[in-house]
């Protein structure tokens, strides 16, 4: 029995310091930012400038005039949701996707080698730069698509390419690519520059043929001076950016893409046959 005794105070005496130091070290619990974790989706990618989703839910509860708009995941529903917690107004946020700065494709670039080794762009990043002529383009390896929780991005062709309306702007891909390629901007902006490489023009269009060559025919075709030649690559300022289009028109390379829907024209009417100007005149 002694044994048995033992074991019984032993749990005993474990009891009580426990429970005496729960109550110690008791954290009093904010059922607010309770609430907002609550709301929010969860995703922990960090697209809303905070570690995760209990980092975001924290701020809020300490700062009630942060926007409960910053959670690209959950959308309007879960900034309506936040808002109407904090018992403030649901502030529209702009709506982003993500955009991949690279046509580099099988037919656009080329492979120098095979590479036989870890299938994922972080690896053959780390071999040489990787398998393409390009080393500041898109692998191909799907390190994006692989970290992707909505199936918002796929590679075509050997590049990575994003559906825009599966895309919530979370920033997984974005954070996956070794080379950089990705971004996350507003989706007003339909005018980006489809292109990550700073090497020297002549060097850039003979391993790619939608290169970038800093040529600064779109910096001076822009009437609203968005864009500059940084580094021999052009870049767009989206405050500026009208979404006009010049820029694309002007690029030699096709290095700038427009994702602005071009209105259907309607065909002009084939003139007349002698035939059916005769009838007429009759």
């Amino acid at each position: 029995m002694m044994p048995v005794i033992l074991v019984v105070v032993i749990g005993l005496i474990s009891g009580i310091i426990l429970t005496i130091a729960s109550k110690v070290f008791f954290v009093p619990v904010d059922e607010t930012v309770a609430e907002i974790r609550e709301a929010l989706p969860g995703a922990n990618c960090g697209a809303c400038g905070f570690a995760g989703c209990d980092d975001y839910a924290a701020a809020l509860g300490e700062d009630h005039t942060l926007s409960p708009s910053l959670c690209p995941v959950g959308g309007a529903d879960t900034a309506s949701a936040v808002a109407a917690i904090l018992g403030v107004e649901a502030t529209a946020a702009d709506p982003k996707v993500a955009f991949v700065k690279c046509k580099g494709n099988n037919e656009n670039t080329r492979q120098i080698m095979e590479y036989q080794g870890v299938q994922t762009c972080a690896a053959a990043k780390n071999f040489y730069g990787g398998n393409w002529a390009c080393s500041y383009g898109c692998m191909g390896l799907g390190d994006c698509v692989s970290v992707c929780q909505y199936d918002a991005i796929k590679i075509c062709d050997g590049v990575a390419v994003v559906d825009r309306d599966a895309c919530v702007a979370c920033g997984m891909c974005e954070k996956a690519c070794p080379n950089n390629v990705i971004t996350i901007a507003n989706k007003k902006n339909l005018v980006y520059v489809a292109c990550n490489s700073t090497a020297p023009g002549a060097k850039a269009r003979k391993v790619c043929s939608v290169a970038c060559i800093g040529c600064r025919k779109c910096e001076k075709v822009c009437k609203f001076d968005a864009i500059t030649i940084e580094n021999n690559l052009a870049k767009i300022d989206p405050e500026k950016c009208k979404n006009c289009g010049l820029c694309e028109k002007e690029c030699p390379t096709k290095a700038i893409s427009n994702l602005r829907v071009k209105k259907a024209v309607a065909p002009k009417p084939a003139p007349p046959t002698v035939k059916e100007e005769e009838k007429a005149a009759q």
